[in-house]
């Protein structure tokens, strides 16, 4: 009987103290996620990027949009910029108003992404000689409405198109801009990815694979360079008010670029991989807390929508 009562006795103070181990590492647990909250989006790190990194930042997409907004926030950080796009009109004009607004120097390099080899060349002549602190590829094209992938207009073109201006692009840039940051033991790639590249995108689903590429190629570079002083940073906004996201009203969660930029570059030595500002965060948890199969028809009854709506425009035009 005494042995009996001494097992029970054991085997609820095992209990017991499961139990207060386990409410101990979950208080701990949320504690530290507050305390990384606070510094991540209260304090951040606004002193990782600015020329101590290298006189030069990049840009590529920078005439519109959070390529903007970037080449406006470097420049504001006493960076020069050189700015890549595929109009020369917009790049002078913007050149322009960084120099005027933030009394840096500007370098343009006119190029259309969607040219798989032949603009990189001209890329290389127009960035040899500069020290290049860091790089924003940001550059990138979506769908110009949800559609399931067989009937996308002009399958073949948009495939290479995407591919060439999503994919390609930061591989190219990366290995332009890489070996001289190694040079010098220092410097930032930013690869601007998506929420898109978190979960599949029925309906966008060749532009969601190739923002998981993005996110994936950063991840793995930084892991591989991050002991040589190099950081790779992912970023993965959900909805900013841009001309590639259609959107112009501004919100707590569609934040205009300047306001998610300034978030999401004070998060670079703290994350490798962000969603550049807590909004964006708060939906990102929010999406893993739910069951896959509400996500998934919450996401497709969202895209179905928005396809039919295009389709019904198209027709009364």
């Amino acid at each position: 009987m005494g042995g009996s009562e001494s097992f029970l006795s054991s085997y609820t103070d095992f209990f017991y103290w499961a139990g207060v181990l386990s409410v101990a590492y979950f208080v701990c647990l949320f504690l530290y996620r507050i305390a990384h909250a606070v510094l991540l989006w209260v304090v951040g790190n606004p002193t990782a990027v600015g020329p101590h990194l290298g006189a030069w930042a990049v840009v590529t997409g920078a005439t519109d949009g959070i390529g903007k907004a970037y080449a406006e926030e470097l420049a504001r950080r006493r960076m020069k910029v050189v700015l890549i796009s595929r109009s020369q009109e917009k790049l002078d004009q913007v050149a322009s108003e960084i120099s005027e607004r933030f009394k840096v120097e500007t370098k343009t390099i006119a190029a259309d992404f969607e040219d798989r080899e032949a603009i990189y060349s001209n890329i290389k002549g127009g960035l040899e000689g500069l020290e290049i602190g860091i790089l924003v590829n940001n550059v990138g094209t979506s769908y110009s409405y949800p559609e399931y992938f067989l009937e996308i207009p002009d399958l073949d073109k948009t495939v290479d198109k995407m591919i060439n201006i999503n994919v390609i692009s930061v591989c190219k840039m990366t290995r332009l801009v890489l070996p001289g940051m190694l040079e010098r033991s220092k410097g930032v790639i930013v690869n601007i990815s998506s929420f898109a590249g978190i979960h599949p995108s029925p309906f966008l689903t060749l532009y969601s694979a190739t923002k998981v590429f993005v996110d994936f190629f950063s991840q793995g570079l930084n892991i591989e360079y991050r002991n040589k002083g190099i950081i790779f940073q992912s970023v993965q906004p959900y909805f900013v008010v841009t001309k590639l996201s259609k959107l112009r009203k501004s919100s707590t969660f569609r934040p205009t670029p300047e306001g998610y930029v300034k978030y999401a570059l004070n998060t670079i030595g703290l994350e490798s991989q962000t969603s550049g500002c807590p909004a964006h965060a708060f939906v990102v948890w929010c999406s893993r807390l739910l069951p896959w199969w509400l996500y998934t028809k919450i996401v497709v009854d969202m895209f179905v929508k928005g396809r039919a709506y295009h389709l019904k425009k198209l027709k009364e035009n």
